[in-house]
């Protein structure tokens, strides 16, 4: 069941424009892709663990050592099954702007991209003008069209459903000790959900909003205009 706060004329207006583009229909030239970050602790055994053996199941110690913390960008196209999530140190503004120069090369002959994301700071113009300089920073955000979810509503967001597979079949219980390691790991996830061309078949659309919810398009529309 999804928790949401008391519906506002934002959130509302925000969670419509987010769905509105989630439901249009597949279209190369202006793609729909999804951005997404999560955080992962970098851990170690504290203590070997005992092998399979005959008749014995492997034992790994509950004991671990923390060596800092990494960052997955989840990044996919919902409706082509295309995948970009990566592995990075952090999360920091050069990451960021580079994350969008990676979809901005995927889709080059896209004449827009629309980019779901939430609203963290870093998600914005000013990012790739502080990185990139005014005039790099305008033309990489040129290309593209952006999606925020409304605060709170990061359930909007398809990338979120890509970080969980990710974490379930890439990470499982597997403790990862290196940032080189976990690329490995998400390169090799990433390249087997492209071959697959997993799709994630968003469902959800403002009609269906609009019942969970309670509220009227045509309530909607009259109280965002105070």
């Amino acid at each position: 069941m999804w928790c949401v706060p008391a519906l506002d004329t934002e959130y509302i207006a925000r969670m419509e424009n987010v769905l509105n583009v989630l439901a249009r229909p597949y279209d190369r030239k202006a793609p729909v892709v999804a951005l997404d970050e999560r955080p992962v602790v970098l851990r170690s055994a504290a203590r070997p663990g005992r092998p399979m053996t005959p008749g014995h199941v492997a034992r790994v110690d509950y004991e671990y050592r923390r060596h800092g913390t990494a960052n997955v960008y989840c990044i996919v196209e919902p409706k082509a099954g295309r995948h970009l999530t990566h592995a990075t140190p952090n999360r920091t503004a050069p990451r960021f702007v580079a994350a969008l120069q990676r979809i901005a090369r995927r889709y080059r002959e896209a004449r827009t991209i629309h980019l779901v994301m939430d609203n963290l700071n870093l998600h914005g113009p000013r990012t790739l003008h502080t990185v990139l300089g005014p005039t790099a920073g305008a033309a990489l955000w040129a290309r593209f069209t952006p999606h925020y979810t409304p605060k709170h509503g990061s359930w909007l967001n398809p990338a979120e459903i890509e970080a969980s597979l990710w974490a379930r079949e890439c990470l499982a219980a597997d403790r990862v000790e290196t940032v080189a390691a976990l690329r490995h790991r998400t390169r090799a996830w990433n390249t087997r959900a492209n071959r697959a061309k997993r799709t994630i078949a968003w469902r959800f659309t403002s009609s269906k909003a609009r019942r969970v919810f309670g509220y009227t398009k045509q309530s909607t529309m009259s109280r965002s205009k105070h």
